[in-house]
């Protein structure tokens, strides 16, 4: 049979470019105490160190589903997340907005202060690069080589720390390090930031089917590796499509034990999930259907979601949404250890089974090297040539009645579908009225207001009409 699925699309991938990765690990030799600079600043050091398979990612997004904003296999699902982002970073999420892109540029003496230089080092260094203030490659590692020469190393670990984030987390404009990169660094706050990079470039980069995807590729590379099985063995060279399309959820590494947060970010604000904020836009993510990857059980299909399909570009972002966004991340809802659930990396035959409609639904990029399954087929026992008769009958019965069962359930499912749709249309009906029903009345007190400025006496005669009777009713 004809293998019948979507097209798939070369895309590019954003690094380092090699005569800055070079110098950076060169620099990298250099520091005295690496624990010391890992406890300040993260993992940077093994980010910088990645080596990236831009195959298994040019594979991998093959796979995204612009709709759940994830990764749709043919019966399972994978999502980058903040609490893995930070258990890779080696930083925690702050509780705080990590990012405004039309914020104040920092001024020249905060950026001075952070990197422990002078302001006169700085202040003429400064050119232009894509539209935005970038300090040079050469000027910041001439600068750190100085600070180490004269075993400044604070000094020399601040700077270092810069230039990973310029040229490697947000790589951007080749050997300078962006004021967008400057202003991360300053927040202390990047996770949220590399997270939302992530998803930002890869849906709008798919969603146009070509183009260069920038974001931090080595923490991409890194996220998705740990979640794929590992031969115990040299692996054979398969392409990764290949390997992608053989491999079960029962294959997949669900949890790490050693990403075990205390909470998860569920949602914030008004958004049903969590927004981010990045660089060049923003775009939401549904921590709910990414539980397994936390060691918890997923026992129901998502299909009550009320999905916040929002992802838009700072250049094109006509509706304002950076603003509500940003409001956002003042209010964030987490949830602890008790409140997400079973402890166990499996899931419902129902969330599976959804799953497989989806990926049917969205069409495979590559031929399929198994069948999907929501369940596991039981292995059948030998059976003795006179129980065969009986065994068939009492198949047959159990048939039935599963028959039965399964469109009981069905029904069932169905009507609870569908209250919980008809229940949140009702939800958003009401609050949009009661929306409009202020607005009228703000927008009516305002008209009153003003007519009983130009009007005099107005205002009271209209309150004498509902205080008391009227003097043409006396009798």
């Amino acid at each position: 049979m004809e293998f019948v699925g979507r097209s798939t699309h070369g895309y590019k991938f954003k690094a380092p470019d090699a005569e800055s990765l070079e110098g950076l690990r060169g620099l990298t030799k250099m520091l005295k105490n690496p624990g010391h600079f890992q406890e300040q600043y993260g993992n940077l050091l093994d980010i910088l160190k990645t080596k990236v398979d831009v195959m298994l990612l040019n594979t991998l997004v093959q796979f995204y589903d612009p709709i759940y904003h994830g990764f749709t296999f043919p019966d399972f699902q994978l999502f980058p997340t903040l609490e893995e982002y930070s258990h890779w970073v080696g930083l925690p999420v702050l509780d705080e907005v990590p990012f405004h892109a039309f914020g104040p540029i920092p001024k020249i003496p905060t950026i001075a202060k952070a990197l422990h230089l002078e302001v006169a080092d700085i202040k003429d260094k400064f050119t232009t690069k894509d539209g935005l203030p970038c300090l040079p490659y050469n000027f910041l590692h001439q600068k750190a080589t100085t600070c180490f020469e004269k075993s400044k190393t604070d000094d020399f670990e601040s700077i270092l720390a810069l230039l990973i984030y310029g040229i490697v987390l947000f790589p951007r404009v080749d050997k300078f390090v962006d004021m967008n990169a400057i202003r991360v660094f300053l927040t202390q706050n990047p996770v949220p930031v590399l997270l939302a990079d992530t998803y930002v470039a890869i849906h709008d980069r798919t969603s146009h089917r070509k183009g260069t995807i920038v974001c931090c590729t080595p923490l991409l590379h890194r996220w998705i590796t740990s979640h794929l099985p590992r031969p115990s063995i040299r692996p054979e060279p398969i392409p990764w499509s290949q390997k992608l399309m053989t491999w079960t959820p029962k294959d997949i590494i669900w949890f790490n034990p050693s990403c075990d947060p205390e909470f998860v970010i569920d949602s914030c604000g008004d958004f049903n999930n969590v927004p981010l904020l990045g660089t060049q836009g923003g775009i939401s993510y549904i921590p709910i259907l990414a539980r397994r990857q936390f060691g918890y059980y997923m026992e129901m299909k998502p299909v009550y979601l009320i999905l916040d399909r929002d992802f838009f570009l700072y250049k094109k972002d006509d509706a304002n949404q950076n603003v509500q966004f940003e409001k956002a991340w003042y209010s964030i809802v987490k949830k602890s250890r008790s409140q997400l659930g079973k402890r166990a990396v499996i899931a419902h035959e129902v969330y599976v089974q959804w799953v497989i409609d989806r990926a049917n639904k969205l069409r495979m990029p590559y031929p399929r090297q198994r069948f999907a399954t929501s369940t596991v087929p039981p292995i059948p026992l030998p059976l003795p040539p006179e129980s065969l008769e009986g065994y068939q009958k009492q198949l047959d019965v159990e048939r039935r009645e599963k028959s039965k069962w399964e469109m009981k359930y069905h029904k069932k499912e169905q009507e609870c579908d569908t209250l919980r749709c008809l229940l949140d249309q009702q939800i958003r009906a009401n609050r949009q009225e009661k929306e409009e029903n202020i607005k009228l009345s703000a927008a009516l007190q305002k008209k009153e207001d003003f007519l009983d400025k130009v009007c005099l006496g107005r205002k009271k005669r209209r309150m004498d009409l509902f205080d008391g009777p009227h003097s043409d009713f006396e009798d």
